[in-house]
């Protein structure tokens, strides 16, 4: 891997790529080289996997893929999770048993095929056979518990800025010259945001209220789901493997973001990995990750007409793509996704029960997916460290899914 003083000067050039890099002024850099193999890699599997459904479930507005390599090396990099989609459920359908799937974007259904990755991952560790565990991304550490190997990196690829604030002020920060309106817009400027349920586009986040209510929802209240960008900020924070994953590994952070199109690259890596300013000192093993960004040379082309209410996804060691009704948070068939908490608590408890004797401060197995998820300490307190952050700096409160969808017991 680069060291500091390299990574510091490949961070300031990706953060500083223009619209179009690679075009006749600017030569194509090694690393920008590298960012479209990444882009390549994710939209060629893709439609590599959709070729075979019927032609519908191969639009999308957006797509998204997690790409594993062996230090950054194209020809040793290969795409372990991939989706397209731009829709949320709708309120009507909340689940308490953990059985659909909440935020159907892109970018959120590829680190949840992500965590399937994982999980296969620490299974083939503990497989008895020497060569399984060798082929296994996760080393195993002298006081307990995984981490990934030092030369294993995850990049996000994502074709079209993330929702949210990365999105919403990209076009515009390309002009200094701002109108009466835009101010309006400047002021909200790294504001946390919240999708439209069954539509479209972001809204800042609205009072101090942190919590929504089974009840007001299911009466009607618009469902809310925090913005894509807000997510990934806090992905650079907590890591893509969420608390369950934290019982036995260290935080898995991305090493780059790579972005098709609607981006502004100074104010992408504001929002993305520069909120907020200062977190103070995190619990062990978590720090405020800053992955390198960049976009690439030609973008692929958004399809014209309405997001499709639609999402696939897939992952490593799955033969086919998995399709979702976004709006119901299921598969087309009415089945629950294989994405759903329910299905990845199950992979969870599977583990644990293999794990709890390796790892520190183990106990019995959890009685419900939410004390499960409050077990782990750490993540725990890294979460609750970054929200009262984002507060204090005046960016919003983050708004939290009604508690009991998360009170469903992991064992019948």
């Amino acid at each position: 891997m680069p060291g500091t003083k390299t990574r510091a000067v490949n961070e300031a050039q990706l953060h500083e790529l223009p619209e179009g890099l690679g075009g006749a002024h600017i030569p194509p850099t090694p690393l920008q080289e590298f960012a479209d193999a990444l882009s390549q890699l994710v939209t060629q599997k893709f439609h590599e996997l959709t070729g075979g459904l019927a032609s519908i479930h191969s639009r999308h507005k957006a797509l998204a893929g997690i790409i594993m390599s062996r230090g950054l090396d194209a020809r040793q990099a290969q795409v372990v999770a991939l989706s397209s989609g731009t829709k949320c459920i709708s309120g009507e359908y909340l689940s308490d048993q953990g059985l659909v799937v909440n935020d159907g974007h892109a970018e959120v259904l590829a680190r949840r095929a992500l965590l399937l990755f994982l999980y296969a991952q620490l299974e083939l560790y503990l497989s008895t056979r020497h060569e399984d565990w060798e082929r296994s991304v996760f080393v195993q550490l002298k006081e307990g518990g995984f981490r990934l190997r030092d030369n294993v990196l995850l990049h996000l690829y994502v074709s079209t800025s993330p929702c949210g604030d990365a999105r919403l002020h990209s076009p515009h920060e390309l002009s200094t010259q701002l109108s009466a309106s835009k101010h309006v817009v400047r002021r909200f400027r790294g504001h946390l945001r919240t999708k439209i349920e069954s539509g479209e586009g972001t809204v800042p986040v609205r009072g101090p209220s942190a919590m929504q209510t089974w009840d007001g929802v299911l009466l009607g209240e618009q469902l809310v789901t925090m913005s894509c960008t807000d997510k990934i900020a806090r992905w650079n924070v907590l890591g893509l493997q969420g608390a369950l994953l934290g019982y036995f590994t260290e935080p898995v952070y991305l090493h780059s973001i790579v972005v098709g199109s609607l981006r502004h690259p100074g104010h992408l890596a504001r929002v993305l990995s520069r909120r907020p300013a200062s977190l103070g000192p995190l619990p062990a093993a978590y720090r405020h990750n800053r992955p390198l960004l960049s976009g690439v040379s030609l973008a692929e082309p958004r399809p014209p007409g309405k997001a499709p209410h639609f999402s696939v996804n897939w992952v490593a060691g799955t033969p086919d793509v998995e399709v979702l009704d976004a709006t119901t948070g299921r598969r087309s068939c009415g089945a629950p996704s294989r994405l759903c908490k329910h299905m990845l608590a199950s992979h969870w408890a599977h583990l644990y029960g293999k794990l709890s004797t390796r790892t520190p401060g183990a106990e019995d197995v959890p009685a419900t997916y939410c004390e499960a998820k409050l077990g782990a300490r750490g993540y725990q307190a890294a979460k609750q460290q970054l929200l009262a952050a984002l507060q204090a700096a005046g960016l919003g409160t983050w708004v939290q899914k009604p508690p009991e969808q998360d009170q469903f017991p992991l064992r019948p």
